[in-house]
């Protein structure tokens, strides 16, 4: 219907015309012979003609004509104009061409070979003339030209110029090479002008090179018959297709005659006034120009209302603000006294050819009524979907509390508040003596509210409130007027009168029950300037607290979960790191939000000065990850006490997993990587290991960053099908090693490759930074807050022992040999201010040289340590090992490892590649050592 109206505007303009057109075609003949006969009176009788066929042509009855006309003018223009733009482009490229010959060719010749030394020469003009000559031929341009410094020609094309000063070479001679447009003598041209250096770059000489204007004239008006040709030919093929359209539409317009067109006018005017539905033309002026019968009903349009402004008819207020406002709109709803009109709009141009609108209007009364129940339904069956994708999208409880408060907001309520008990937040199981509710969520309409803020204790104390009700029922409670609720003000007087002058007027309180159990409940409010809540309403609230309490109540499971896997987790890492002066160490450990993982890191105090660094990680989360990174790093710790290389304690890790993946039922598949390094403070060296592990990242004192791509990588432990390999690296003293899991660099929305670039140009900001400032900075730059894996990080600086603090000495498998070293270790320990315990000492070296050049093969080598206590190493080429035992009474010898156990507070072997190192460690001052009759009892025993 939304095109009748239109439809009877522009027919009625077409019957005039062709009325028009018919009654000149059909008019009686001599009228014809005497309009088409000239007078005798007429001083230009063919003139006149002319200019009537031409009025004719061009007047409104010969559309034909004027689109023929419009279309050809259009044609010329355009093509008028793309001739133009092609021929200053043609220009341009010209130009620009000319420029870039010039300067290739004076940037060659330049650069040629023999030019620098030609202007050295003392004679430049007859070494540079020929090769002028040639660069003109060979390179296309109208000139070349070889000046000094100052400008003076050296050498032109044109001899004639020899010895003349250029003009505008200033910048070339300060050493930049330029292009230009010159215009000046000898001649308007495109040049280039590069400067020639020598090695030190200095301006020895200058050449130009360049192609004159008329030249560049000439190439483009040799495009230009090409150029009109093309616009000609485009103006024809347009001109011939202006023809065919016009013949086209002289011919679809010339079939119609006046009694077709009444008939169809008569056809239009019926159906126009007989439909049920209202029509209206409002012009582009606002004024009504059409209403059919229905219209004039629905809307109570006075008689004559044709050609009056919409706005003056007495219409209600929104639709009269539509109709004049000509916006397009698609069953829109206004009322229209007691009746609700659906409205469309539509313009009415170009169909019609006049600016306006038409619009079609129907009584929805009814329908709404009917369809009205049908749409809350369906908007609340689209609640509750979305309230099951939105609610409980993580597993955390505040945050799903949040959702069931945003979810409701603003379709359902004005404002939604969530309180939870203080044990479902903790992720406890609820307990039936809590009175007291903390309010985890607030959502509303608007950013204030007169509500207690979230993290607040509300509580219920007095029974009669709505929220208690609710509690002690297990149902729902509805407060249309809260004007009149009692209970609900006599709980909390000062907020009720609050809440009342912002504007709150109803509730609907819902409990949060998950399996017979109260987890809180939820509060729906809405107010004055929205309608009460209705008893349909509160089975709705129901349902959307139901199916928020079970996400609450799944949430608050894990987050039990998780926190006991996180205790787990921490009480399984190293609380304290143990002391010790060979590295400076800082660390943190950042569990998963999605669940706690295997990651771990250790730092063990090695004999001989030295420390192992370890990190690791478990594949998979949740408590058994926990459980099996417990019993690595118990390993780590046992198989570090034995004093192993890198390479075989990983080695023997791979065997533990192997067997824990078969004790419990796996095919064998890695389950963990781990990363070991040992460092030597006395010698600076470091010995790593990896078994599918990402490589530590080495920043070194001057703050470049290594992140050691060429250290060897074996397979995760469990596989086990190659050896573990292992490298050394020579530290300088103040080294960081930063060692970390791959849940630092890796995250979903970064891969590998941009998280270790991340990290290196993080580390390199400040080098001199502390690994505490280190570990700060790497997880302020690098840590998602959504992580989905734990991160372990562990940054050690290195440090090393000072030379003065330790002593050694080289001994020949000699007996003799062993008293001169003790009593040169008896020095040094006086030198050391440790003479409290150099005979102790004494005694313990004594024993581990006698041993070695007893037992031992060369060479023998004796070192002591001066740290936190004092180390005593004895070491020589043989791989046996003295055990300690206890000798009988007729024996001999068997007593000297025994004594060393006594006086030493730790001793023990160590094997190199070498042979083996026999150590002990001493406090630095005298402890309390064994009675002289304990010993002797212990030796004869």
């Amino acid at each position: 219907m939304t095109g009748n109206s239109p439809l009877r505007s522009a027919l009625s303009s077409l019957r005039s015309s062709v009325a028009r057109f018919w009654g000149k075609r059909h008019a009686h003949p001599a009228a014809q012979r005497e309009r088409s006969t000239p007078s005798a009176n007429s001083p230009s009788a063919p003139g006149r003609s002319r200019r009537r066929g031409l009025r004719a042509f061009l007047g409104e009855r010969s559309a034909a004509g004027q689109v023929l006309i419009l279309q050809i003018v259009v044609a010329a223009v355009l093509i008028a104009g793309a001739v133009a733009a092609l021929s200053f482009e043609a220009q341009h490229d010209g130009q620009q061409n000319a420029e870039n010959r010039s300067l290739a060719a004076a940037e060659s010749f330049a650069d040629a070979p023999g030019t620098e030394a030609a202007l050295r020469s003392g004679a430049p003009t007859p070494a540079l003339q020929p090769h002028v000559e040639e660069a003109r031929h060979g390179s296309g341009v109208d000139f070349v030209s070889v000046m000094s410094p100052s400008g003076i020609r050296l050498a032109d094309s044109d001899r004639t110029l020899i010895g003349l000063r250029a003009e505008g070479i200033e910048r070339a001679a300060s050493g930049e090479a330029f292009t230009e447009i010159f215009r000046g003598d000898p001649s308007n041209a495109a040049r280039a002008v590069v400067p020639v250096t020598d090695a030190d770059g200095t301006v020895v000489g200058l050449v130009a090179a360049g192609v004159r204007i008329d030249h560049i004239g000439a190439y483009v008006n040799r495009q230009m018959p090409v150029l009109f040709g093309c616009a000609a030919a485009a103006l024809a093929l347009a001109t011939i297709s202006a023809v065919l359209v016009s013949r086209r539409l002289r011919r679809q317009t010339r079939g119609l005659g006046p009694t077709e067109m009444t008939r169809m006018y008569e056809h239009h005017d019926a159906v126009l006034h007989a439909v049920r539905e209202g029509v209206l033309i409002i012009g582009g002026d606002g004024r009504l120009v059409l209403a059919n019968d229905e219209a004039r009903k629905l809307l109570e349009i006075p008689p004559g209302a044709e050609r009056r402004r919409i706005v003056d008819l007495g219409l209600d207020g929104d639709i009269a603000e539509l109709l004049a406002s000509g916006r397009e709109v698609t069953d829109e709803v206004h009322r229209a006294g007691d009746r609700l009109l659906a409205v469309n709009t539509r313009p009415t141009a170009p169909r019609a050819g006049v600016p306006g609108t038409v619009a079609t209007l129907r009584d929805t009364t009814e329908l709404s009524a009917l369809t009205g129940t049908a749409r809350v339904a369906r908007e609340r069956l689209g609640m509750l979907y979305e309230a099951g994708v939105r609610i409980g999208t993580t597993l955390d409880v505040r945050q799903t509390a949040e959702e069931l408060a945003q979810v409701s907001v603003p379709r359902f309520a004005d404002f939604a508040t969530v309180e939870l008990l203080d044990s479902v937040v903790r992720g406890e199981e609820p307990s039936s003596v809590e009175a007291d509710l903390r309010r985890a969520a607030l959502s509303g309409r608007r950013t204030d509210s007169p509500f207690q803020p979230v993290g607040d204790v509300i509580g219920f104390d007095i029974p009669t409130t709505p929220m208690a009700a609710a509690l002690a029922s297990g149902h729902g409670v509805r407060e249309a007027d809260l004007m009149v609720a009692h209970g609900w003000r006599a709980q909390d007087p000062p907020g009720a009168e609050a809440a009342l002058a912002y504007g709150i007027r109803s509730l609907v309180t819902v409990p949060l029950r998950a399996g017979g159990v109260v987890l809180g409940v939820t509060n729906f409010w809405r107010t004055e300037h929205t309608t009460p809540f209705e008893p349909e309403d509160l089975s709705f609230a129901e349902e959307l607290a139901a199916r928020a309490a079970v996400a609450i109540d799944n949430a608050r499971r894990f987050t039990r979960e998780h926190a006991l896997a996180v205790a787990l987790q921490r009480s399984l890492l190293p609380g304290v790191l143990p002391e010790q002066d060979s590295v400076d160490v800082a660390h943190r450990y950042l569990p998963a939000h999605a669940g706690v993982g295997g990651d771990w890191f250790d730092v063990i105090p090695l004999p001989g000065a030295r420390v192992a660094l370890v990190v690791g990680d478990v594949v998979g989360h949740g408590m058994h990850a926990a459980a099996t990174m417990g019993r690595l790093r118990t390993a780590v710790h046992n198989f570090s006490t034995l004093d192993m290389p890198p390479d075989e304690i990983l080695g023997h890790l791979d065997e533990l997993v192997t067997r824990i993946e078969e004790e419990e039922g796996g095919d064998g598949v890695a389950g963990a990587t781990c990363l070991y390094a040992v460092y030597d403070s006395a010698s600076g060296r470091c010995c790593l290991a990896r078994a599918g592990h990402p490589a530590p990242a080495l920043v070194r004192p001057d703050g470049t960053v290594d992140l050691l791509p060429d250290m060897p990588v074996s397979p995760p432990l469990g596989v086990g099908v190659l050896p573990v390999e292992t490298v050394e690296l020579q530290l300088p003293e103040g080294s960081g090693l930063v060692l970390f899991t791959d849940g630092l660099v890796e995250h979903r929305d970064r891969d590998i490759d941009a998280g270790l670039h991340l990290l290196r140009s993080t580390l390199t900001e400040g080098g001199d930074r502390t690994p505490e400032e280190m570990c700060e900075a790497v997880v302020r730059a690098m840590v998602e807050p959504d992580r989905t894996d734990d991160i372990a990080l562990l940054v050690a600086r290195t440090r090393l022992l000072e030379p003065w603090r330790i002593a050694e000495w080289d001994l020949p498998l000699d007996p003799s040999a062993v008293s001169p070293v003790r009593a040169a270790c008896g020095r040094q320990l006086e030198e050391w201010g440790l003479a409290d315990i150099a005979f102790t000492t004494e005694l313990i070296l004594s024993e581990l040289i006698t041993n070695a050049v007893r037992y031992g093969a060369e060479p023998v080598h004796v070192r002591l340590l001066y740290e936190r206590s004092l180390i005593c190493e004895v070491s020589d080429g043989s791989s046996t090992a003295p055990h300690l035992r206890h000798a009988a009474t007729t024996d001999e010898g068997g007593r000297g490892l025994f004594l060393v156990s006594q006086f030493a507070r730790r001793w023990g072997i160590r094997y190199t590649p070498a042979g083996k190192v026999i150590w002990t460690e001493q406090p630095l001052f005298d402890a309390p050592q064994p009675a002289m009759d304990q010993l002797l009892d212990a030796m004869s025993w």
